[in-house]
């Protein structure tokens, strides 16, 4: 059986064809690529407009999951439709907007500009590196696909709890188990797309996206803590 002939892959069921599989990447990177503008514009309009800056402790946290898991459910029930690609962008908007508070508090330090391009630069970094494994390695890696989840249930759980507790310490652990669940997630979510487990290019795109924006977040949240400069 050729690669261009649709065939049963493990833990898969029917695995997409090659000319499929490199559509879908092609599609993923374009539209996430494509998400960052949104991304952009409401972190902006975030700091721009201090509209955020309310939205501390519990009420931030409550607005921020409802939001969050709003979006992520209708972008599941809309990703076959042509709605699916509007209402990704406008996650990826509200995303940008939650994002700003963390901006604007990193800007508010003399080197706050760096350590945004910093952040920047080390998340595309690992994105790099990861889709460069995705490619390169032969293993199924989809048993990691459990183990991950539970990493993340946990940051999450400890996230929230920190949230209303506010160590700094506790922020930092939070961010290293952050940067090394979702740079793994990266990696997951990348090799299903290669080895044709996802074959829905906008389900591909939040995917990625959330791992993108998870990295980015943490490093933003390291570099504050350890290279941010008073005035």
């Amino acid at each position: 059986m050729t690669d261009n002939v649709q065939s049963i892959d493990r833990g898969y069921g029917y695995v997409a064809s090659t000319e499929q599989r490199n559509r879908v990447l092609r599609n993923t990177y374009w539209l996430l690529a494509l998400s960052l503008v949104p991304t952009v514009l409401g972190a902006w309009l975030g700091v721009a407009t201090g509209i955020t800056q309310a939205l501390s402790g519990g009420l931030g946290l409550m607005v921020f999951l409802g939001g969050a898991f709003g979006f992520i459910y209708a972008i599941e029930k809309t990703k076959n439709s042509a709605a699916g690609v509007p209402v990704l962008l406008g996650f990826t908007f509200f995303m940008g907007l939650m994002l700003s508070r963390m901006i604007a508090m990193v800007l508010g330090f003399k080197n706050g500009p760096e350590l945004i391009m910093t952040a920047f630069g080390g998340t595309a970094g690992v994105f790099f590196v990861m889709a460069s494994l995705s490619s390169v390695i032969k293993r199924d890696l989809s048993g990691m696909g459990k183990w991950l989840f539970v990493g993340a249930m946990a940051v999450m759980i400890g996230g929230i709890i920190n949230v209303f507790v506010g160590s700094t310490a506790g922020m930092m652990a939070i961010s290293v188990a952050v940067i090394g669940i979702f740079s793994a997630y990266m990696l997951y979510d990348l090799k299903q797309i290669v080895d044709g487990g996802e074959t829905n290019y906008i389900s591909a795109t939040l995917a990625l996206y959330l791992d993108i924006i998870n990295v980015f977040q943490a490093l933003l949240a390291l570099l504050g803590i350890f290279g941010g400069e008073r005035d």
